[in-house]
């Protein structure tokens, strides 16, 4: 029986603080995160801040991150170096050992200044991918610039499938020591294109409260702990944040104390059968179609497990007839007795309640900077 009471960061006093400076994303983050671990002035990588910034922070904090905002409000996650570091570390055994990273993803998110972090850690220098948009080319490019064997990489999924269309950089890719997968789900059908190809995929799960990914195909890395409530996946470990910067109500809600442990509620939905973890969605995406619950992020998966639905997004609309339906959006070419068929498989595994309104073709799929899918656009999109 669990009886969680709020977990606000201690205040800082006014001798117990630290400089708080903006960096703007480029070559100069590197080491400006090297002197925030190491205890100089805290940093926040940002080409414009946006919300009126403080100009310290407690003591403790070294980093802090601004969240997507893909589900709403951007929020600013609070870093110790303690837990960057221990991520990294965490990170570096379970992936097998220190090696050379390509930095591929933008740095003013955990998962860029994750490979930052673990350079840092392993005392290596990383290689960037040039090029304001994410192509095979630079990648191969960059990655010809490594200089170890041991070599690594952090990718979210779109940025996968773009390799995997090119013989050179799925080449190049065979060669990695590790290729990190994270920020969104990675289709099934992928990662086993990726396998296929003799890939080593890693999934990597976690956010930015907990330093970035903190569960690696499923299993907790170094001391992150994992538990189930409510249907609620909480992590827990060293890696985790002090908390949102200037919102002690948020920190309270989603930072709580439970059988003497601090944890971090995801607000995932999940399973845990304390080796492994299953997330199955997010517990925010359910809607009420027909008088029946549907999970949106169900209807996803099995979406995606159908040929030419392998970018298959699915967001809420409001219905007439039922309330609120299911939308999809697809960059892919699908014909029309292709869109049925995986519309009736969608019913056959998850009811009619569950049954696509429509399903909507883009040239391209709208994405964040994160590298993200943009589903706020998408939902205005289906509402619109």
């Amino acid at each position: 029986m669990f009886n969680p009471q709020s977990a606000h960061p201690r205040p800082a006093s006014v001798e117990n603080v630290r400089e708080l400076r903006t960096v703007p994303p480029g070559p100069g983050v590197l080491e400006a995160l090297r002197a925030a671990l190491a205890g100089g002035p805290a940093i926040l990588v940002s080409e414009n801040p946006g919300r009126a910034l403080p100009t310290s922070v407690g003591q403790r904090v070294a980093l802090v991150v601004e969240t997507s905002g893909s589900t709403g409000t951007p929020k600013r996650v609070a870093l110790s170096a303690d837990a960057v570091l221990a991520n990294a570390a965490a990170s570096e055994s379970a992936l097998g050992g220190p090696g050379q990273w390509v930095l591929a993803l933008p740095t003013h998110y955990i998962a860029g200044l994750n490979v930052l972090a673990r350079s840092i850690a392993a005392e290596t220098m990383p290689v960037t991918v040039d090029g304001e948009h994410f192509t095979a080319a630079a990648f191969v490019k960059a990655s010809r610039r490594l200089s170890i064997p041991e070599r690594y990489t952090s990718l979210v999924p779109p940025q996968l499938a773009t390799l995997l269309g090119d013989p050179d950089a799925v080449a190049v890719l065979r060669r990695f020591t590790g290729v990190l997968i994270g920020g969104q789900a990675a289709p099934a059908a992928l990662v086993a294109r990726a396998v296929d190809h003799g890939i080593r995929i890693v999934r990597s799960y976690g956010a930015s409260e907990t330093s970035g990914g903190c569960v690696y195909d499923g299993v907790p890395i170094g001391t992150t702990t994992v538990r189930v409530v409510d249907d609620e996946v909480w992590l827990g470990g060293p890696s985790l944040a002090e908390g949102y910067l200037g919102d002690d109500e948020l920190t309270g809600d989603r930072f709580v104390m439970a059988d003497g442990a601090r944890w971090f509620r995801t607000a995932d939905a999940g399973t845990w059968d304390d080796k492994t973890l299953a997330v199955t969605g997010r517990r925010d995406d359910v809607i009420v179609s027909g008088g029946l619950k549907v999970s949106l992020a169900a209807v996803e998966r099995v979406l995606r497990s159908q040929h030419g639905f392998e970018d298959a997004v699915v967001v809420r609309a409001v219905d007439e007839r039922w309330g609120e339906a299911p939308v999809v959006f697809t960059a892919s070419a699908v014909s029309e007795s292709e869109a049925a068929a995986a519309i009736a498989v969608v019913v056959e595994a998850l009811g009619v309640a569950a049954r696509p309104a429509r399903i909507a073709r883009l040239d391209v799929l709208p994405m964040l900077a994160s590298g993200k899918v943009d589903r706020m656009m998408l939902a205005a999109l289906a509402a619109g």
